[in-house]
């Protein structure tokens, strides 16, 4: 399967400067997976600066 990296990065809300897995969706969901944490895009952008993508964080932005 071909990665879609510049489709990607238009719904990409990303915030982080130095991220290497912007755009590049696989490999970032299995990141944040990896660290019990959500990538960035499920998150409202205002929440997604803050850079918390824990669960805890998506719940309360979300009010779940």
């Amino acid at each position: 399967m071909e990665c879609k990296k510049e489709q990607n990065l238009e719904n990409c809300n990303c915030s982080y400067p130095g991220c290497d897995k912007k755009g590049v969706c696989c490999e970032c969901i299995s990141y944040h997976l990896g660290m019990k944490q959500l990538p960035g895009c499920c998150f409202p952008d205002d929440v997604e600066r803050t850079y918390d993508r824990s669960f805890s964080a998506f719940a309360k932005a979300w009010k779940l």
